[in-house]
C-alpha cells in the first residue's frame, strides 16, 4: 500500500514521511513562524503541518468549571484563553503556505472545524490531518473526506470502537487514502505508556498505514515506532524551547529534528527484507571464517591425526564440519604447514 501527499510516496518501501508541527511554536509571530517553516525545510522534514482555528471556532468564552484546565502543562488556563494564546491566525495561511512552497517543502493542516477546511481548500492545501480531540467530531471527518484529499488521522484517546467509526465516517465520504497515527495524547507522554507496539494493530484492524504521532521527549519512540513499522512520524517543532510557548515543552529543536530524520532513515534502511541470501557487503568477509588446515608438514602417505589439522581463520579450506571425517584418511601428496584441506589431497 502506498499513499502520495504533494507527489511524495509513503509506504512500508519508502523512507518514512517526516512531519514537523509548527502547531502553536510560533509565539504569536508570523516572522517566527516563517523561520520555523525555513528551520524544519533544512533540518530535513518532509511537511510542515499547521492548525487551523480559532478561539472561537474551539470553544466559547465562558467562566464555568468545565472550561477550566486544572493540572498539566496548561494548569489554571481557561480554554478560550489558551486557544486565543495559541492559535495561528488565518489571515497568515496565505503568507505561510506560499512560504512553505517557495522553501520547498510540503505544507497542510489541521482543521478544526468547518470554517478551517474551507481556508484550506482555498489555499489548496494537499492533505488534512485530523487531530486526536476531533477524531471522534465524524461530521467534521466527512466534510474534510468529501474534498478527496489524503487525511492522517490521529488516533489519541479513542477507544477501538471510535476508530472504527472515524475510519469508516472517512471511508464512507469519499476518503481514500487514509493513515492512522498511534498517539497517545499526554502532554508530554511518558516513555512508558508511549506503548508503540499498537502500529501493526492498527495496520491489521483498520488495513491502513500506521504511524506515529510523538508527544514523547526526545526522539527514540520515533525511531523505535520506524522499526516496528511506522510510515509516518509527527513531532512538534520548535525553534527553541527556551522561548517557550504553549507547545514548547513536547518540542524538539532543529538540532533534534535533524537528528530524527537521519535516525529515522536509517532505522528504515536496516529493516531490509527476511530471507537468508549473504549480503553484498559480507562477500569480502567470507575469507575470514573458520576452516580446516593443516598445522604440521606431512608426507604423502600420512594418515591425518587430530595434531595434524585444526579448525582455524582463514576460511580456504575445508568447513569445520568436516573435521572429524578427515581424521583417519591418507594424504595423496606431502602438504605445507598453513596449507588448507581439500578433498583432492586425500585417498580416497
Amino acid at each position: 500500500m502506498t499513499i502520495n501527499i504533494d507527489g511524495r510516496a509513503i509506504g512500508p518501501d519508502q523512507p518514512p514521511y517526516i512531519i514537523a508541527e509548527l502547531s502553536a511554536n510560533h509565539n504569536g509571530s508570523l516572522e517566527r513562524a516563517l523561520q520555523t517553516i525555513d528551520a524544519a525545510h533544512q533540518a530535513g522534514a518532509d511537511a510542515i503541518k499547521l492548525q487551523t482555528y480559532t478561539a472561537d471556532t474551539m470553544t466559547i468564552d465562558c467562566d464555568r468549571e468545565e472550561f477550566m484546565i486544572k493540572g498539566g502543562l496548561w494548569d489554571g488556563y481557561k480554554l478560550y484563553d489558551l486557544y486565543r494564546w495559541a492559535e495561528t491566525p488565518f489571515e497568515w495561511h496565505q503568507a505561510m503556505f506560499a512560504h512553505a512552497r517557495k522553501s520547498g517543502i510540503t505544507v497542510f493542516s489541521t482543521p478544526f472545524d468547518e470554517s478551517a477546511v474551507d481556508l484550506l481548500e482555498q489555499l489548496d492545501t494537499p492533505a488534512y490531518k485530523i487531530a486526536s480531540f476531533e477524531n471522534t467530531d465524524l461530521p467534521l471527518i466527512r466534510y474534510v473526506a468529501k474534498t478527496g484529499k489524503p487525511m492522517i488521522m490521529s488516533t489519541g484517546m479513542a477507544s477501538e470502537e471510535e476508530i472504527d467509526e472515524a475510519v469508516d465516517a472517512a471511508r464512507s465520504a469519499g476518503c481514500t487514502e487514509l493513515i492512522l497515527l498511534h498517539c497517545i495524547s499526554g502532554y508530554p507522554a511518558p516513555m512508558d505508556q508511549a506503548n508503540i507496539r499498537q502500529l501493526a494493530e492498527l495496520e491489521r484492524r483498520f488495513d491502513v498505514l500506521p504511524g506515529l504521532s510523538d508527544h514523547t521527549r526526545g526522539t527514540a519512540a520515533s525511531v523505535a515506532a520506524v522499526a516496528l513499522g511506522a510510515c509516518v512520524i509527527e513531532k512538534h517543532f520548535t525553534l527553541s524551547r527556551a522561548d517557550k510557548g504553549p507547545d514548547s515543552e513536547f518540542s524538539i529543536e532543529p538540532d533534534e529534528l535533524k537528528r530524527l530524520c537521519q535516525d529515522t532513515h536509517d532505522a528504515w534502511q536496516t529493516l531490509g527484507q527476511v530471507g537468508y541470501d549473504r549480503q553484498p557487503a559480507e562477500a569480502g568477509s567470507k575469507v575470514f571464517r573458520r576452516s580446516i588446515y593443516f598445522v604440521r608438514d606431512l608426507p604423502a602417505g600420512s594418515a591425518i591425526g587430530p595434531e595434524d589439522i585444526r579448525r582455524i581463520r582463514p576460511g580456504l579450506g575445508l568447513a569445520p564440519k568436516h573435521f572429524d571425517e578427515l581424521l583417519g584418511k591418507r594424504l595423496k601428496a606431502a602438504v605445507n604447514r598453513g596449507n588448507p584441506t581439500r578433498w583432492d589431497l586425500f585417498e580416497e
